[in-house]
Formats: structure tokens, sequence, C-alpha cells
């Protein structure tokens, strides 16, 4: 009887954690308002919006959907489908490469 109580017991995760995990979200989006503040631009500015995006991301989902305890779960959830991502943005790339140097063929020789 002991041993079904002890396997049946959770293990709670304390709320301090999640205070913290709070006040860093909110020292993050302070930083990506301040890139719109001292207006950055070009490539700097979407690069720190990005980072501080993605940042955000992976803490919610780390701690919030508790993934940070589950490394099996973390790995299925982030890994899979950005690779998935990756390789259709790497076709998307090809194809559009294709499609610009098929019409600049067709505009500088003729459809002859």
């Amino acid at each position: 009887m002991a041993d079904t109580q002890k396997k049946e017991q959770t293990t709670t995760h304390k709320i301090g954690i999640y205070l913290w995990i709070w006040a860093l979200l909110f020292v993050l989006s302070f930083f990506s308002y301040m890139v719109d503040w001292y207006n950055f631009q070009g490539l700097l500015r979407w690069s720190l919006i990005l980072f501080f995006m993605f940042l955000k991301a992976g803490l919610i989902m780390a701690f919030f959907m508790h993934l940070f305890w589950e490394r099996y779960a973390l790995v299925n959830v982030l890994l899979w489908p950005m690779t998935a991502i990756a390789c259709f943005v790497g076709l998307m790339v090809a194809e559009g490469k294709y499609t610009v140097f098929s019409r600049l063929f067709y505009f500088f020789v003729g459809g002859a």
C-alpha cells in the first residue's frame, strides 16, 4: 500500500522559479521595446527583435509548458519541427533562385 502511494505522488515545482521566469520575460520584453525606442534600423534591428523573441518563446516553452523537466519532449517539440521548417525554407530559397534565374534568362536571351 505504501509503494502505490509513493508512485502516485507527483513532483511540484516551487512558485519562485515561475516568478523568476516572469521577471526575466519582463526584462526581455523591456529590451525588445528598447530596440524600437533607440530606433535601431536594418539587420541589427531585426536580429535583436528575433533574438529576444526566440529567448522569450524558449523560456515559455521550457518552464510554463514544463519541457525543461522532460528532455525527450523538448527534443521532439523543438528539434524536429525546426528541422522540417529549415528544410522547407531551403527548398523555397532554391525554388526562388531558380525562378529568378529562369525569368532573367528568358528576358535576356528570349524565347527564340
